[in-house]
């Protein structure tokens, strides 16, 4: 005789119940546990930031050394290639086209447009790739990510200072003496790497989330140098016999790479005088400065925690 056993009737445990969220949050804390990856306070990512300070320095210096670093000319080439741009620009510009007309110390003039829109436009394209191009670097350490955008901008403010160099040697040899109007290209230059840099956090956010936006990039800024009188005098193209609207010359003067290039040629060219200049041409390089890099800084801190991810 066989008994048939019943097996036991299941047991339901309920599950257990996640904890409510403050709860975790309060766990955490108690234990000095924070997000992986979480935005930093912006008091304390500027204290993170300048915590880094050493290796943005030295960051900028090695990528400036390594630039070049395949080419049999090494670092000449940091002065060479904004001189044979001048050098096309003048021959398109000064000698095919005849817009040196009525521009005292035509080649000064030029040759510091160039430089000063160079530092712009490198400073520029470089931030656009700081976080798309550097994807390794940013999954692998943790720090300020706006580290990337500055680190390159210094870069560009150091390639500026070898140029710099070339600049005063042409300004020799046609004859510009130096004078005590030389100092303003230091706080000139000052608000423009500020400027710079604020444009450059802007577009390393645009770029991390828009990659194509790099080929794109190339095409906007010629169209920005254009406008800028890189290779022209704004001053005369717009003046009373140009047949131009009024209004065109004053907006063309506000453009922020108009206002620093003309501050450079005031500040080392003689002939270049104040006349030339748009009104209040210092309060709107301040104003520039202040709304591009306190306004890209924020801009690029709010998107901290997205960069480098998926």
């Amino acid at each position: 005789m066989s008994q048939v056993l019943d097996p036991p009737p299941p047991t339901t445990e309920a599950a257990p119940t996640p904890a409510p969220d403050h709860d975790l949050a309060a766990l955490a804390a108690r234990h000095g546990l924070s997000v992986s990856g979480a935005r930093p306070s912006l008091p304390e990512y500027v204290r993170q930031l300048w915590a880094r300070r050493h290796f943005i320095g030295a960051f900028s210096t090695a990528k400036l050394t390594a630039q070049y670093s395949q080419a049999k000319l090494g670092q000449v080439w940091q002065v060479m290639t904004p001189l044979l741009n001048a050098a096309v620009y003048y021959f398109i510009f000064g000698m095919l086209m005849n817009t040196s007309r009525g521009v005292e110390d035509f080649v000064p003039f030029l040759v510091t447009g160039v430089f000063v829109w160079t530092f712009t436009q490198s400073s520029i394209m470089a931030g656009t790739r700081a976080i798309s191009g550097n994807l390794g670097l940013v999954r692998a350490l943790h720090f300020p990510r706006a580290a990337l955008p500055v680190s390159f901008c210094l870069q560009q403010l150091q390639q500026l200072m070898f140029s710099m160099g070339a600049l005063v040697v042409i300004l020799l040899a046609f004859g510009v003496p130096p004078g005590p109007s030389w100092v303003l290209a230091v706080p000139a230059l000052v608000l423009q790497f500020v400027f710079n840099t604020g444009v450059a956090m802007i577009m390393a956010r645009v770029g991390a989330k828009i990659p194509d936006m790099a080929q794109l990039m190339p095409f906007l800024l010629r169209t920005w140098m254009y406008a800028s009188g890189v290779m022209f005098s704004i001053h005369h193209m717009t003046g009373p016999d140009s047949g131009l609207p009024s209004w065109i010359g004053p907006l063309l003067q506000v453009n922020p790479a108009v206002v620093y290039i003309d501050l450079m040629r005031f500040a080392l060219i003689d002939s270049f005088g104040g006349g030339m200049l748009p009104d209040h041409v210092w309060a709107l390089a301040l104003g520039w400065a202040l709304v591009a890099g306190i306004g890209g800084f924020i801009y690029f801190w709010k998107a901290e925690e997205t960069y480098g991810r998926g």
